[in-house]
């Protein structure tokens, strides 16, 4: 993995905003798209972000050169895509469609992407399963499948430290992970979970990374007020995301699957 440290201060051809909530995710999808340019011997991929609301992934992947779909189910969110689109001078490789993972064959083709996004979505559909399996069949030959979904053990760790241990206990044992109901995420999953549900899908696990291991827990003042924080902390969540010991304890986890030609 290259060093996330530089903060994406502007939305570069090889980073998205928000350093903190997107270089490691960033920095593994990227890879993977390079990879599979020089296996597919094309320098434009076909790529589908499901669920990618207003393009913080997919701007920057049709950036890149790529071809970027998005299916969303908010209108609001595709007229915000494509105005940044427009504006970041990739209208032409940027298509909108309203739709979710589970109607997605209604919008788009089977088998016709080089790579998926799949960031956010798991968690709030009926059937995280059919989702996995809906992402896994657009996928050609070859095709990887970026994963990224909220992790149980971050939301224990945090409302633990927030002093909400009732709340945090009712995370640990709730089946979909939820500490209450003011929690605004219907689902939480473990590393286990998200691998089993795409080794199930029948792709091949990649690599697993923990997203957000520290970040969420450290004081913004402090990032914002001590010299080269940020770059310091970017470094560390790089360094902890492919430790297994972390991913219990991460925000988000994200998961990186690769279907067999």
């Amino acid at each position: 993995m290259s060093d996330p440290s530089p903060a994406f201060g502007g939305e570069t051809p090889s980073r998205p905003r928000g350093p903190l909530r997107t270089a490691v995710v960033w920095e593994v999808l990227k890879d993977a798209l390079d990879r599979r340019v020089k296996a597919a011997g094309s320098d434009a991929l076909d790529v589908l972000d499901t669920g990618g609301g207003t393009g913080n992934f997919a701007v920057p992947v049709a950036r890149l050169g790529h071809r970027v779909t998005v299916v969303d189910p908010s209108p609001n969110a595709l007229f915000a895509l494509e105005r940044r689109a427009a504006e970041a001078g990739v209208a032409e490789r940027v298509r909108g469609v309203q739709g979710d993972v589970h109607g997605l064959f209604d919008v788009v083709d089977r088998g016709g992407f080089d790579a998926v996004l799949c960031h956010g979505v798991l968690e709030y559909v009926d059937d995280p399963a059919e989702g996995v399996r809906n992402a896994v069949d657009a996928l050609r030959p070859d095709g990887a499948l970026s994963l990224l979904a909220a992790g149980l053990g971050g939301a224990v760790l945090a409302r633990a430290l927030a002093g909400h241990f009732t709340e945090a206990r009712q995370a640990l044992t709730d089946p979909a992970g939820r500490w209450g109901d003011g929690d605004p995420v219907p689902r939480r999953f473990t590393a286990e979970q998200l691998t089993g549900l795409v080794g199930a899908a029948g792709l091949r696990i990649a690599a697993v990374h923990g997203v957000r291991v520290f970040a969420d827990l450290v004081s913004g003042g402090l990032v914002d007020t001590q010299p080269g924080a940020l770059d310091a902390l970017l470094k560390l969540e790089a360094a902890a995301a492919e430790l297994p010991a972390f991913h219990a304890v991460a925000t988000q986890l994200h998961v990186l699957g690769e279907k067999r030609g």
